[in-house]
């Protein structure tokens, strides 16, 4: 198991109803993170889940899904398109 950070920015942040949280996890690459958020339910699943188009970085450098997790990493989750 790993401790990451997780922070969600524009409509990510306003379906989870919080900026960011820190969990245990026992993924590997950010896909399966993603995976293992979505099968909490909600409000995992509607904003990360199947179809939503979210990107991702991990300690703020832009990420696909087979980035591979780090303990202490710093995950962040947001919309294709941002304001700044």
């Amino acid at each position: 198991m790993k401790k990451i950070q997780l922070r969600y920015f524009a409509s990510v942040r306003e379906a989870m109803g919080r900026g960011g949280e820190e969990r245990q996890t026992a993924a590997a690459s950010l896909a399966a993170l993603r995976d293992e958020l979505v099968a909490l339910g909600e409000p995992y699943a509607q904003a990360l889940g199947g179809g939503k188009a979210v990107r991702m970085a991990l300690d703020q450098v832009m990420a696909d899904d087979d980035t591979a997790l780090r303990e202490g990493g710093e995950v962040a989750f947001f919309p294709p398109v941002t304001g700044g």
